[in-house]
């Protein structure tokens, strides 16, 4: 029974780190619209918490208290959403069949951070709130001496730079006047980050 790293994290990307063309944090001197921007959208959590939004509604909130500090995600409810389950079923029958390849033994596994996106009719809460996450899974892989299937048992992690990329819109919203709130000190850019440790599929 030997330990090797599996070729998992082949095509996944080093850190989940993704660049924009937003100034740097308090760089810009609010002008009067950047006030009215940040005081109209101060309105929208406690209207989407009415409306069952909530994770949207903390993270938002969270981006206009503007201590950047992370902000912990529900990790078991993004891997319940129909798209990232499905994601991350394939990389567990990668890993399970390259495992298989290589005999019995007791094999870690890394995925390397893989983007998905959220769809608004997959959850609408969470598409309002990211709209696409990074995850990554870590974890062994064991393959029996006898005929059986392997065990995989593994660490589900999950990662978003909360922003508003300047230049970017949705359904004809400009996300620059909500970016500029981060260039000039009145939001905080943020990292959203979560996981799920001790999950275990036994094929």
């Amino acid at each position: 029974m030997g330990t090797t790293t599996l070729i998992g994290a082949e095509g996944g990307r080093e850190d989940p780190y993704l660049p924009n063309g937003n100034a740097p944090y308090a760089t810009l001197t609010p002008r009067l619209t950047d006030h009215v921007v940040q005081v109209a959208t101060r309105a929208l959590p406690p209207l989407w918490s009415l409306l069952g939004l909530r994770t949207a509604a903390g993270a938002l909130r969270h981006y206009l208290r503007g201590t950047g500090r992370p902000y912990r995600l529900d990790a078991r409810a993004l891997l319940a959403l129909p798209v990232v389950r499905t994601a991350v079923d394939t990389q567990l029958a990668r890993w399970r069949a390259e495992a298989a390849s290589l005999g019995p033994g007791s094999y870690a596994a890394d995925s390397g951070w893989r983007g998905v996106t959220i769809t608004r009719s997959g959850s609408a809460d969470l598409w309002l709130a990211l709209r696409g996450v990074q995850y990554r899974l870590t974890g062994t892989v064991d393959v029996p001496e006898h005929a059986g299937p392997a065990t995989i048992t593994y660490r589900f992690h999950v990662h978003k730079t909360w922003n508003f990329d300047r230049g970017e819109t949705e359904y004809g919203i400009p996300f620059t006047p909500f970016a500029r709130l981060h260039e000039t000190g009145l939001a905080r850019e943020f990292e959203a980050v979560g996981e799920l440790d001790g999950l275990v599929d036994a094929g």
